[in-house]
C-alpha cells in the first residue's frame, strides 16, 4: 500500500510509522520535520505545512494514495482543508479523533464506540467532535472514504501521564509532592505507542472500515494513585502525594482542569471488541509497569530533562494554600 501519513513523527504516529515501514508498505511522511522524535524509518518526505494549501496541492497533484492518515487535524477548519486536498487522492481517509470526545461523565462503563460524543468542558475535544461530524457528513453525501481512530491516552518514551511529564516526575526526584486529583482512586487506561500502532496498522487499507470509527486501548486499568506508586518504584524514589479536588485544581490552572473535567477525572474503562473483529490479533502486550522503565530511561538524560518552572511553582502554591485552608 501507499500511504500518506500527515505528521507521522509524534507521540503516537511514530511507532505507527515504523510498523508500516516494517510490514512493506510504501509510506510517505508530511511534515516540517521539527519533532525531537527522529525516526529512522525508511520513508519518502514531503518537506511541507499541511496548513499550506497551495503548496500541499502542488507537491500531491501528481500523487494518489491507498490510505492518507492526518495525525495533525485538530479541528472542523483542518478536515475541511484535508477533504478538498484528497477527496480525490485516496481510497481510504483516516481521521486521528479521541477517545476524550466520548460523553462526560461517561453515562456507563465499558466505554465503546456507541458512547456518545458529548465533551462540554474541554475545546480540544469539542473541536474533535466537529471535525467527525464534518467527515461523516461528507461520507453520506459525497461518499469520501473515512475511518475514524479515537486514541485514549497514549504514551511513548518521551511522556509521563501525570501533568507536567518530566515536571511531576522531578517533583518526585526533588521529593516533593505530586498532586493526584481528587482521592486517586478512578479507573484509567494507558496505552503504549507500539500497542496502539499494532491495532491501527490493521484498519488501513481494510474498506470495511470506511465509514467506522474505532478507539484502540489497552485493557489494563490502573488508578491514578497506582500509576504514581509505579513510576516513583521504577525511579527508585520515595512518592509524596498531595491529593486536591478537581474543581480545586481548575481554580489555579484552567487547561488542568479543562484536560481533567473533560477526560482524566473519571474512571475510564474501554471495550475494545470492535477493533478486535477488524485486527483478530490486537492485543495490547505492554503493562505500565514495563513500559514506564524506557520513559525513565529517556529522562536519565539530561538533555530531555526540561522543567516547567512555572507550573512546579504554581503546584507548590497549590498545595501551601490548601494546607492554609485544613
Amino acid at each position: 500500500m501507499k500511504i500518506l501519513f500527515i505528521g507521522g513523527t509524534g507521540v503516537i504516529s511514530t511507532a505507527c510509522s515504523e510498523l508500516c515501514v516494517e510490514n512493506g508498505f510504501d509510506l510517505y511522511l508530511m511534515n516540517r520535520n521539527l519533532s525531537i522524535r527522529k525516526s529512522s524509518v525508511k520513508a519518502k518526505t514531503f518537506n511541507a505545512d499541511i496548513r499550506d494549501f497551495q503548496m500541499v496541492r502542488s507537491l500531491i497533484a501528481d500523487e494518489k494514495f491507498d490510505v492518507v492518515v492526518d495525525w495533525i487535524a485538530y479541528n472542523e477548519e483542518h478536515v475541511k482543508n484535508d477533504f478538498e486536498l484528497f477527496k480525490n487522492k485516496t481510497e481510504q481517509f483516516v481521521f486521528i479523533s479521541s477517545a476524550s470526545a466520548y460523553q462526560k461523565p461517561p453515562p456507563s462503563r465499558p466505554i465503546t464506540e456507541d458512547t456518545p460524543l458529548h465533551n462540554p468542558f474541554w475545546s480540544y475535544s469539542q473541536m474533535k467532535i466537529d471535525g467527525e461530524k464534518f467527515l461523516m457528513k461528507m461520507f453520506r453525501e459525497e461518499g469520501f472514504p473515512v475511518t475514524i481512530c479515537r486514541p485514549s491516552h497514549t504514551y511513548d518514551k518521551t511522556r509521563f501521564p501525570l501533568y507536567g511529564s518530566y515536571t511531576a516526575f522531578n517533583r518526585m526526584k526533588q521529593k516533593k509532592n505530586v498532586i493526584i486529583h481528587g482521592n486517586g482512586e478512578t479507573l484509567w487506561t494507558l496505552t503504549n505507542a507500539k500497542d496502539f500502532a499494532k491495532g491501527f496498522v490493521g484498519l488501513l487499507g481494510n474498506t470495511k472500515t470506511i465509514g467506522e470509527a474505532y478507539h484502540i486501548t489497552s485493557d489494563e486499568t490502573l488508578t491514578w494513585n497506582e500509576i504514581a506508586k509505579i513510576i516513583a518504584e521504577a525511579a527508585g524514589l520515595e512518592l509524596k502525594i498531595s491529593h486536591l479536588p478537581v474543581d480545586y485544581i481548575a481554580k489555579y490552572d484552567n487547561e488542568w482542569g479543562c484536560n481533567l473535567l473533560g477526560d482524566k477525572a473519571y474512571s475510564t474503562v474501554f471495550d475494545n471488541s470492535k477493533i478486535r473483529k477488524i485486527v483478530p490479533e490486537f492485543k495490547a502486550s505492554i503493562a505500565y509497569r514495563e513500559g514506564v522503565r524506557e520513559v525513565i530511561d529517556w529522562y536519565s538524560h539530561k538533555e530531555n530533562q526540561v522543567v516547567n518552572t512555572e507550573l512546579d511553582a504554581l503546584m507548590d502554591k497549590m498545595i501551601s494554600d490548601n494546607n492554609s485552608f485544613k
